[in-house]
């Protein structure tokens, strides 16, 4: 699974709408309002790469309202659940 994590800037007016039309999109898991640089934080999950395509430029991208986005993709995901599990069976994180 690939996960990417697009950033966006939007019309400020079109926050709720643009966020609603964006979780909508088949890949994208989250959508978060945030505050900073952007506006949202959508994070992306596909089988391959070229699925990010469909989901970013072709269907995101198009969202009304949406006036930029970067995209990272993440190479390697470290949660607090996964660092407890390694320390209960003794790995070394």
């Amino acid at each position: 699974m690939i996960t990417a994590i697009v950033s966006i800037v939007v019309q400020p007016q079109r926050i709720p709408e643009v966020a609603q039309a964006v979780v909508d999109i088949d890949g994208v898991e989250q959508v978060y309002s945030v505050t900073g640089d952007v506006d949202l934080i959508a994070v992306v999950r596909v089988r391959a790469h070229e699925d990010l395509a469909d989901v970013i430029a072709d269907r995101l991208g198009k969202v009304e309202g949406i006036v930029d986005t970067s995209t990272n993709i993440a190479f390697r995901t470290y949660s607090k659940q996964d660092l407890d599990a390694a320390f209960d069976l003794g790995l070394d994180g």
